[in-house]
């Protein structure tokens, strides 16, 4: 097994908590529980609605959060990093490792309930897969962007959930919808600008055009990833460790 392989299995075996899975997979059976409500009383017109609101807004970003802050910030608080840090694996490579598992076990956890969401409110008619289709890739996209965005803050601070949250809550939930200018620094109205480019649909509110959404994806991801490669470079390991 490579380094960068038994890393990565290093990173799904700590993020694979039982009471961390638990967890999310409460959070992902969510919108499955609601898109199995509305099938019972016929709300196949609301998929965009229910994936927007239900999945890209909250679903999805809380996900990467509980998985991404966690990646490296549980071994730096639990002091396991050290044992990490000293083996002769480039620091931008545990980086880019961290930050890929986060955002594979995001999307693993994310994107199956949201295309099943999805099914179980519209079926499989042509316009309910474009649907489906555009949600899935910018859940995709937004997913990623957020896990390495929450990973690069949980090796940066012991605070990563909470600032996380704000960010989420706050800055997404709240400033995104009400200024204009505060959207190219949304992860969540880049997702929206995918999800609606993609799928044909009406571009929902704080949503961004779609060059603007990819070029706010992208560079959401290379500076994370940027920012966790030097965090961990610049880490110290103390001899008295």
């Amino acid at each position: 097994m490579t380094p960068a392989l038994a890393l990565a299995a290093f990173t799904v075996r700590g993020l694979a908590g039982r009471r961390r899975i638990v967890m999310m997979l409460v959070l992902v059976a969510l919108p499955v529980v609601v898109g199995i409500l509305l099938r019972l009383v016929g709300g196949g017109s609301q998929t965009d609605r229910i994936l927007d609101t239900l999945v890209i807004r909250t679903v999805l970003p809380l996900v990467a959060l509980v998985v991404g802050s966690a990646a490296v910030g549980s071994e730096i608080e639990d002091g396991t990093a050290i044992y990490l840090l000293v083996k002769p694996v480039a620091r931008w490579r545990i980086a880019l490792v961290k930050s890929m598992v986060a955002a594979a076990l995001t999307l693993v956890l994310v994107v199956p309930p949201l295309v099943l969401t999805g099914v179980l409110v519209a079926g499989l008619g042509p316009a309910s897969i474009t649907t489906i289709a555009g949600f899935t890739l910018a859940a995709i996209a937004g997913g990623t962007a957020y896990a390495f965005l929450f990973t690069a803050l949980g090796t940066i601070t012991s605070r990563a959930l909470i600032l996380g949250l704000v960010y989420v809550l706050i800055w997404e939930g709240v400033l995104a919808g009400l200024l204009e200018g505060t959207r190219f620094l949304s992860i969540r109205s880049a997702a929206l600008g995918l999800a609606a480019a993609w799928s044909g649909d009406e571009p929902r509110s704080a949503a961004l055009d779609p060059v603007a959404s990819i070029v706010v994806i992208g560079v959401a991801i290379v500076g994370a990833f940027a920012i966790t490669a030097y965090a961990l470079a610049r880490f110290q390991v103390r001899s008295a460790d």
